[in-house]
């Protein structure tokens, strides 16, 4: 388990955005590659990061919405990426790998959020999947291209602190829970990173997670309103009820701080929050706060690379 999960004091806050990350920084010359960077915290991402020099690279499930909605940011590209079809997952990789560019931030950024059961690919169950595994598969298929000097950068969530890794029922086989089946996934995301890291670091790369805020963005499209105000997000008439929501360019400052602050230059494995390192759950002060234990445990994140590399068969550190 990582001992370094205490804040840097970078600064930067909550209500920090991702503009502010990029303030007085020139990133041209950079290549970025944003998964979902058309929507929500993705299109705030790939805008801060465009807007700051970088290429951007958008990989969408729907190139021809991902036009429209990028058409006004100058320096972005569009390529069709359906993370739970691996044979979508090659084919970008392909086409990214035949044009040789190094890619210098790789922000695995899209995904699924408490949806109802469903199976993708060999039987996978769908948000371990598209959460994680298309995301693990995308990074070790693009390893040629970041082997030199990136960062990569998986956007987990506070929804991690739901469920562990659950070693019994991966595949959600013996029964279906759609949020035990979202905090598996975002908990593969941070120790995702974890080896990530600890496997890259040698080669000039490194690995993040981070939980982005509470955000209303397309994610909570298989909640209902009923769900948002049990919740307390939404009050009865469906406004807005949870003061500590974030806007979405907030919701996408961590994660361009992680992707870019020459902060972290010195660090990687951790997760952070709040355009800082954060905390472990055990010492914050309110739940759903800081990272777990078991989110940055060093054996759940071999554990987890091995059984990703088998289901995926892809490992780029064979």
């Amino acid at each position: 388990m990582s001992d370094d999960q205490h804040p840097l004091g970078s600064g930067f806050g909550a209500r920090s955005t991702a503009a502010d990350m990029l303030s007085g920084m020139d990133l041209t010359g950079k290549r970025a590659i944003v998964t979902g960077g058309h929507s929500g915290l993705g299109l705030e991402t790939t805008r801060a990061l465009a807007a700051a020099g970088a290429r951007v690279l958008v990989a969408a499930r729907e190139p021809d919405i991902a036009k429209i909605a990028t058409r006004d940011i100058p320096g972005v590209e569009i390529a069709a990426l359906d993370l739970s079809d691996l044979a979508s997952v090659r084919s970008f990789a392909m086409r990214a790998l035949a044009s040789h560019r190094h890619i210098d931030m790789l922000v695995n950024n899209a995904g699924i959020m408490a949806c109802p059961a469903q199976r993708v690919g060999p039987g996978w169950e769908a948000q371990f999947a598209t959460n994680h595994l298309g995301h693990f598969a995308l990074t070790n298929l693009l390893w040629p291209l970041l082997a030199g000097g990136a960062r990569v950068v998986a956007v987990s969530s506070a929804g991690h602190h739901l469920s562990g890794i659950r070693w019994h029922d991966v595949q959600c086989e013996a029964g279906y829970d759609k949020w035990l089946a979202y905090g598996q996934s975002k908990t593969a995301n941070a120790l995702f990173a974890v080896h990530l890291d600890r496997l890259a670091r040698d080669h000039g790369v490194r690995a993040f997670s981070l939980h982005p805020g509470k955000i209303f963005t397309p994610l909570q499209r298989h909640l209902t309103q009923g769900e948002m105000v049990a919740q307390g997000w939404l009050d009865q008439t469906g406004a807005p009820a949870d003061p500590t929501f974030k806007t979405p360019a907030q919701g996408a400052a961590t994660q361009v701080w992680a992707a870019t602050s020459p902060q972290l230059d010195a660090s990687g494995g951790l997760y952070c929050e709040d355009c800082d390192v954060a905390v472990r759950a055990e010492c914050a002060a309110a739940p759903f706060v800081g990272v777990k234990a078991y989110a940055t445990d060093q054996g759940e994140a071999e554990r987890l690379w091995h059984l990703s590399a088998e289901l995926t068969n892809i490992n780029a550190f064979l």
